[in-house]
């Protein structure tokens, strides 16, 4: 591992929005420039992830966590956790829904991506670019 950086956000719309800032300012930060192919398609997946928190989120739950990592090989691994029940792999929806695209566009961009249980303390839903960023 390079760098890391963890924030939660309030479980808000408005916050998709500052989760995706938050992830180009220490990407950024980090030396890896905005007009990247690999740091855009690092914003839309988080975009996506924290989307699914915002709208799909256990109701009680006030907040949720975002971290991205700079690993040594060049990749870029995005976490964001919430305390939602874990599924080994959220369903992923037709082309033809109306809404809930958001995992299929993360399984077409990210290299791997997964979910990992936090035991009683929820879940992380992870997505790994391999792209240099």
């Amino acid at each position: 591992m390079l760098r890391r950086n963890a924030f939660r956000l309030p479980r808000h719309p408005a916050s998709v929005g500052l989760a995706r800032h938050r992830v180009r300012d220490h990407l950024a930060a980090w030396g890896h420039g905005p007009d990247t192919p690999a740091v855009g398609d690092a914003l839309l997946l988080v975009s996506e992830l924290a989307t699914n928190v915002v709208r799909h989120g256990p109701l009680r739950e006030r907040e949720f966590e975002v971290a991205v990592t700079a690993l040594a090989d060049g990749s870029c691994l995005l976490e964001v956790s919430d305390e939602g029940r874990a599924e080994p792999r959220p369903r992923i929806v037709r082309e033809d829904d109306e809404t809930g695209r958001g995992l299929h566009l993360v399984e077409t961009i990210a290299a791997a991506w997964g979910v990992w249980s936090r035991g009683s303390h929820g879940k992380t839903v992870w997505a790994l670019i391999s792209v240099d960023l």
